[in-house]
């Protein structure tokens, strides 16, 4: 099935169906409308509905009630159950069947009243009226069509009598109708399975879906109308035959152990061990399955036919086996009418399907599906109805269930009735006879619907599945989210998880609940409780492990699944079968590869474990995968919390506010080292280096920013939320900030990565750091521990959702006595290698100079240079490699894990910059590793000179120069009296096409290419570097040169680009040298003085084009010249007149302190956008 058409087909007629409703409804609804006249009740009805629940949620009923309808109609007439068909014409014709019957003469009597025959006879002959009579006789025709089977499926063809048929959309047969393009969609061959109803409805609701997710980013909270919008996703088939056959196939089994239904179930996993407490089941009738949030019914369609098949083996009438299944064991339980009626009618297909039409049509049994309603009672209304029920049945326990359903579209399934057996109560008051009473009638009418609901919703299922809502607490509306927390205390952070607390309870002891879910709750923390009930008093049977892109139609890796069967007791033979499908990609790779693991026991991504070892491990995680010997260590050894306290960092509440890179800023105004709080406020200085995680790097690196904790962070500490009822920022930490910690990004999705920083830091939320507890430091080696191979093996056991907390750390096992400082020295070498190769870049406040300079490595010329200096970076990874490696073998065995992992580390898990495996990973070759690599060294090579050109660097002074807001060449002489290389005097670097000043930046450069690697070998330097680019110095500055530059500053760049609308004149600044005068000298000694050289050079080609000596090639490219000239002038003029006078006039002040993001708009389009 092509679901990518129906998705088109489905958002596309949500749109036009949409548009037509409402264009409808502004026609019926005006003051001389004919609707008004021939249909006054309808339209009363209408007004009445619009004020109960507003004009736009009508328009979105009636639009989806007629793509329901046209949808169903499609279906049956695909499959024959519509003697006439409705939607789709005849092989050879291009009109619907029934239209071209009627047109002829011919109606078909049980679908085609007499009434409608008239009305429709008299607009196809001429005798009535019509602007369009073919197409309204077809209307009449589909809505006498949809009246007839509204007695066999009233829940999908409601009596059409009201204002759903006068905003039935107008045009049903044009070429370019929504008829036309779905049955271009709903071919014969897609309506061989009902299941193509259900990608319908999720399709057509997905836009819906769009704008409640956007609506949550603006804080707006998921209202009960927009919950099935919100949490609609339809289940892959095989996930949905996953947990019928593993619930209610299993159930099946175990009672008939010579089944062979067995043979049916592809996903059917056999017990590992035999069970002996099983419910116990006599005949098919017996068996009562639910889907508490069926949708558009897939779970129970499937269910639908494992329990014909059992019938069938149990030698049932095939004739009497749909009506058995409809009328004894299928429930489903919705909140959304629409999606209810499709529950419904993709049972109804399935019984058709196997009846045929004429006995379908005969059955009068309807499929139970409960869609849940709002109803409440008056305190007035109570004495009426314990009249009705008696005195002995109103209990408190009915009185309390009276008032479950006030909310019921909002709570859902998650309602558990206080009256456990409704049963009597419905007797009596079905029994009742009121006469005429019209008032108690409709009283009694609401509390049969109460005591029905109550009945579904009773713990009398033997097995429940479920694919149930998403929802995260943060996202509820104030109602749901106070009524969870108190009724799921345990599991109040998802809907998905109170559906696993609810199905538990709404099967029978013993039963079975197979779901799919997030698989957060098998990990993290927030569900320790709901996992400690649950290995407690569950029995986990058997895990489809999905992880992500378990879902195609929702693509990418945006959620995180598992799918699962338990049943509600904790049974002695708990041993359960895992199957890990995290690794495939796609549906139907899970589904091949979990048909792989189910053949053999010997699978690598099967496994067998019981629900009792889970508690072995603190918090229960369901770690199904860890061997007996990782488990014992939990239980035998000691922990990372026993050693370091973990912490969770700072929230500043306004990042953009307090926090900078460090180049951002100036030097002088930031502290670094400070051993404690009174040492950082006695500087005086604003900013202090802050830990903020980062990439996925080992041992040392992500040093990029520093957080305002000026006099003591007295903002920061002081500063109310917009709320005024708390202070903004939070987990200060106070008692731990500037000491020695290691620390690992909150997002490890590529395994754990430790690293080590000095005093001097405060720390991040996202960058969560662990701290010593006594004086013992021991840190390095909980962070050598943590570097190796079982880092990443415990932190997918205490949380494979890639964030791993200050709770998860704090349990990482340590067996007892290998936590001492033998393995400082290591750990000491490998920080050393990490930190050098960190501070061998620019971004780095510890950065010196360019490895390239170093002499170890230095070269007669540029590339015998850069060839010392590769070696050297490979001996780098190959150190580092050899380390790690030598680490893992040391914990691998002292953990006694050499089963399951080994000390081998990939070469693109050394996390060096300088080695290219890990810098640019991918599919690359090794050659277009090292051409990258050199590129990138060579590009790098070039921002270093330019920093040398205006100061920030000098080639005599190692590290910073001028980094301070202001400062000038004067400042620089004074550092360096006597430069090898002068930097710029008016801090203004042109970046043209052509020598057009001395201080351009290309000519720049070759001076600065001289002056580095000698005046001998300058040519062939230069043709290495422009080799290694790709393209020529002046193209690089002109083209690559600044977006390179704005990527490594992280859209912070330092040096600015002035930069004229189509890029005929381009200039750097350094932004720490800027004054209120640099547009002034940027406009008058480089934006004009440019202009009078294009004027002469502009002079100069007039003489050409005028020339007698020049021939006609030459005066032809003379005239091109004088044009192209021309149009840079009058660029350059505007640019001058609109954006850079102005600019020069205002003599704009900058402050460092506020950031690049605050002071670089302050320029407007002078500036190249840089997307801040």
């Amino acid at each position: 099935m092509d679901t990518n058409k129906l998705k088109k087909f489905a958002q596309d007629a949500r749109r036009v169906l949409i548009g037509r409703v409402k264009s409808k409804l502004d026609l019926v609804l005006a003051e001389d409308s004919a609707a008004r006249r021939e249909r006054a009740s309808a339209v009363r009805d209408l007004e009445g509905k619009i004020r109960q629940v507003g004009e736009e949620q009508v328009i979105e009923q009636v639009a989806y009630t007629w793509f329901n309808r046209f949808t169903a109609l499609q279906y049956m007439d695909m499959n024959g159950f519509n003697r006439v068909r409705i939607i789709a014409p005849v092989e050879g014709q291009t009109r619907p069947e029934i239209l071209s019957e009627a047109t002829a003469g011919i109606f078909t009597d049980d679908l085609v009243s007499e009434n409608t025959k008239g009305i429709v006879s008299g607009l196809l002959d001429g005798r009535s009226a019509s602007n369009d009579p073919e197409n309204e006789a077809y209307r009449h025709l589909v809505v006498s069509a949809c009246n007839y089977w509204h007695k066999s499926m009233p829940y999908m063809f409601e009596k059409i009598l009201d204002f759903t048929e006068l905003l039935m959309p107008e045009d049903l047969l044009s070429a370019t109708s929504i008829l036309t393009s779905l049955r271009e969609v709903m071919t014969e061959d897609v309506c061989k399975d009902v299941e193509v109803i259900g990608w319908l409805y999720q399709f057509y609701i997905s836009e819906k879906k769009d704008d409640v997710f956007a609506g949550l980013k603006k804080n707006q909270k998921i209202t009960p109308e927009n919950i099935p919008a919100a949490t609609q996703l339809f289940t892959p088939h095989w996930i949905v035959r996953y947990l019928a056959e593993n619930s209610l196939g299993r159930l099946w089994m175990l009672n008939r152990p010579q089944s062979k239904l067995a043979e049916q179930m592809e996903y059917y996993i056999k017990p590992e061990e035999p069970e002996t407490d099983f419910i116990k089941i006599s005949t098919p009738q017996e068996l009562k399955i639910c889907d508490p949030a069926c949708g558009s019914g897939h779970m129970l369609t499937y269910a639908f036919d494992l329990l014909h098949a059992i019938y069938e083996e149990e030698g049932f009438d095939p004739k009497d086996i749909p009506e058995f299944i409809l009328e004894h064991n299928l429930t489903g339980i919705e909140i959304d009418e629409r999606a209810g009626s499709l529950a419904s009618f993709a049972l109804a297909m399935k019984a058709a399907e196997k009846l045929g039409r004429r006995r379908f049509l005969r059955m009068e049994t309807k499929p139970d599906i409960c869609v849940l309603q709002n109803v409440s009672f008056e305190p007035s209304e109570l004495q009426d109805i314990e009249a009705m029920v008696g005195r002995s049945l109103f209990t408190a326990d009915l009185r309390a269930t009276l008032t479950q359903f006030e909310q019921a579209k909002n709570f859902g399934s998650l309602i558990i009735p206080k009256l456990k057996d409704p049963q009597e109560c419905l007797r009596v008051v079905e029994a009742q006879d009121l006469g005429g009473d019209m008032f108690r009638a409709k009283l009694r009418d609401r509390l049969l619907t109460v005591l029905r609901m109550s009945e579904t919703l009773s713990s009398r299922y033997h097995v429940v599945v479920a694919n149930p809502p998403y929802m995260g607490a943060s996202n509820m509306n104030g109602v749901m989210k106070s009524w969870t927390a108190k009724t799921f205390s345990r599991s109040k952070a998802d809907l998905y998880a109170m559906f696993i607390d609810r199905n538990r309870d709404l099967i029978r002891k013993g039963g079975y609940f197979g779901m799919i879910t997030m698989h957060g709750w098998m990990f993290i923390s927030t569900y320790s409780k709901l996992r400690e009930f649950m290995v407690q008093n569950n029995t986990l049977v058997s895990m489809a492990h999905l992880g992500t892109r378990g879902f195609d139609s929702i693509g990418g890796e945006v959620v995180s699944t598992t799918a699962f069967v338990q049943r509600n007791v904790r049974q002695n033979q708990d041993l359960g079968t895992y199957v890990r499908l995290t690794e495939a990609t796609s549906e139907r790779a899970k589904a091949e590869l979990f048909l792989s693991a189910k053949k053999t026991t010997n699978n690598p991504i099967r496994f067998e474990a019981r629900t009792s070892d889970f508690e072995k491990i603190p918090g229960s995680p369901v770690a199904y995968w860890l061997p007996e010997t990782a488990r014992k260590l939990f239980d035998e050894g000691g922990a990372f919390g026993d050693f370091l306290d973990a912490r969770i960092g700072l929230a500043t509440g306004q990042n953009d506010h307090y926090l900078r890179f460090h180049y951002e800023v100036s030097t002088k105004n930031t502290a670094f080292s400070c051993g404690d709080r009174s040492t950082a406020k006695a500087t005086g200085k604003k900013w202090f280096p802050f830990n903020k995680g980062g990439s996925p790097r080992k041992w040392y690196g992500n040093c990029e920013f520093v957080v305002n904790w000026e006099k003591d962070g007295h903002e920061l500490q002081t500063t109310m939320h917009p709320s005024g009822e708390r202070i903004w920022a939070h987990n200060f930490n106070l008692d731990h900030i500037f000491r020695p910690m290691i620390s690992w990004s909150d997002i490890t999705t590529n395994g754990l990565a430790i690293r080590f920083y000095p005093q001097g830091f405060i720390f991040d939320s996202t960058g969560v750091s662990a701290f010593e507890r006594t004086s013992r430091q021991v840190r390095k080696c909980i962070g050598a521990i943590s570097n190796t191979k079982l880092g990443t093996y415990f932190s997918e056991v205490l949380n494979p959702t890639h964030h791993f907390t200050t709770g998860d750390f704090a349990r990482f096992p340590v067996p007892t006595g290998i936590v001492d400082s033998s393995h400082d020295e290591t750990v000491e070498r490998a920080i050393s290698i990490a930190k050098s190769d960190w501070d061998s870049y620019e971004t780095s406040w510890d950065f010196t100079t360019l490895p390239l300079f170093s002499p170890d490595h230095r070269g007669s010329n540029m590339a015998e240079t850069y060839a010392k200096l590769r070696t050297h970076w490979q001996s780098m990874t190959d150190e580092m490699q050899r380390l790690e490696e030598e680490n893992n073998k040391i914990f691998i065995d002292a953990y006694g894990l050499q089963d399951e992992l080994t000390p081998e580390v990939p070469i693109d898990e050394i996390t060096l910059t300088c080695n290219p495996h890990y810098r640019y990973g991918g599919n690359m070759t090794d050659e277009e590793r090292e051409a990258r690599l050199l590129s990138d060294t060579m590009a790098e090579f070039l921002c270093y000179a330019v920093g040398c050109m205006f100061g920030r660097y000098s080639l005599d002074k190692p590290g910073l120069v001028l980094g301070n807001q202001g400062e000038t060449l004067a400042d620089y002489l004074a550092q360096v009296p006597e430069p090898t290389f002068e930097p710029d005097e008016d801090n203004v670097i042109p970046i043209l096409d052509g020598d057009w000043f001395n201080d351009d930046v290309t000519e720049r450069f070759r001076k600065f290419l001289r002056v580095t690697f000698g005046e001998e070998h300058f040519q062939e330097n230069l043709r290495f570097i422009e080799t290694a680019l790709g393209k020529d110095i002046r193209k690089y500055f002109t083209k690559d040169f600044y977006k390179d530059h704005v990527k490594r500053y992280k859209k912070r760049p330092i040096y600015w680009m002035f930069s004229s609308p189509k890029g005929s004149f381009n200039a750097l600044i350094y932004m720490h040298r800027y004054n209120r005068d640099t547009v002034s000298v940027l406009l008058d000694q480089y934006v004009r003085e440019f202009k009078v050289k294009l004027n002469a050079q502009k002079s100069a080609y007039e003489r050409v084009e005028i020339s007698s000596d020049a021939s006609q090639g030459e005066k032809t490219k003379a005239i091109k010249e004088i044009q192209k000239i021309n149009s840079t002038i009058e660029e350059l003029d505007a640019w001058e007149r609109e954006v850079i006078y102005p600019l020069a006039s205002q003599r704009i002040e900058i402050d460092l302190d506020d950031g690049v993001k605050a002071n670089y708009p302050k320029f407007g389009t002078a500036l190249k956008s840089i997307g801040i």
